[in-house]
């Protein structure tokens, strides 16, 4: 049983860091191993799961007014960015289910009881994925344009978008809002609405993920309704904690994107990646 001490600290960890391209999950691995807590393990990914959450309200509370008045101001406007959204989310899906089956079937093959959740628990590969999108950052934060060359995100945005979305969900360390950002900056899109839009995708897909590791506890166990309750507090106290920590850490990262500060979260990346490799070779 997770004590209070330890949920206050991984959902403080959890709502600074998911809203910052650095990679939440990677950080509260880190912190969950020092804790000799099992990351893989369905109760410990559906407190994740639920800290994503409370960063969740924390996005759609802070980018509502931007979101009213750049995509709900009209019919059109409102048609025009859930096509975008949903085909940026089409994208995320194919590929990051097709990863999914890849890793499963054919690199895990033979291993029992295989599942993606395995992952979680390889520091290694997750000190790997924050190198990659450090680097992904410190690229795209040299290359950003002065004056972005599009005024507006386009379709085809929308699919690289997506794309690069998918290919976060099964490595923990690959920053989905770095990755995505990141991108979007690459492309020559405008920051303020490649923020908003890379954080609306952030809102369609955290649904499904909750639903997923809902089914994958549940079915790990016979639970009872007191052993529910006994599994799903813990969560519910986490996510009004990262809700908080959320707002805060969103603050900062509009700060440092428009500021030109973009590369800054890479380095720093690269930096986490040498500490998860630190706690991997010192842990017994």
């Amino acid at each position: 049983m997770l004590s209070y001490l330890q949920i206050l600290i991984l959902a403080l960890i959890q709502g600074a860091c998911e809203l910052l391209p650095v990679s939440s999950s990677a950080h509260v691995i880190a912190a969950e191993k020092l804790m000799n807590l099992d990351p893989s393990s369905p109760e410990m990914t559906m407190l994740l799961v639920m800290l994503h959450t409370g960063t969740m309200f924390a996005v759609i509370v802070y980018f509502w007014k931007a979101w009213k008045r750049d995509y709900f101001a009209s019919t059109g406007q409102t048609q025009w960015f859930a096509f975008q959204v949903l085909m940026a989310t089409f994208c995320t899906g194919i590929v990051g289910f097709g990863l999914k089956v890849l890793i499963e079937k054919v690199f895990m093959r033979g291993v029992e009881h295989a599942e993606i959740e395995n992952l979680f628990n390889n520091l290694p590969l997750i000190a790997g994925a924050l190198a990659t999108v450090g680097v992904l950052i410190i690229y795209a934060g040299i290359r950003e344009d002065k004056q972005p060359r599009h005024s507006e995100i386009q379709p085809r945005h929308a699919v690289w978008i997506g794309i690069v979305q998918g290919l976060c969900l099964p490595f923990r360390g690959f920053s989905r809002s770095g990755s995505t950002i990141s991108t979007g900056l690459i492309l020559g899109l405008p920051k303020q609405k490649l923020e908003e839009f890379s954080f609306a995708l952030a809102v369609v897909l955290t649904p499904p993920i909750i639903a997923m590791e809902a089914h994958r506890l549940i079915k790990a166990h016979t639970l009872s309704h007191d052993s529910m309750v006994h599994l799903f507090v813990p969560g519910l106290v986490g996510m009004v904690l990262s809700f908080v920590a959320g707002l805060l850490a969103l603050k900062w990262l509009s700060r440092w994107l428009e500021g030109g500060r973009w590369k800054f979260f890479g380095f720093y990346c690269l930096v986490a990646a040498g500490g998860v490799l630190l706690i991997h070779f010192n842990k017994p």
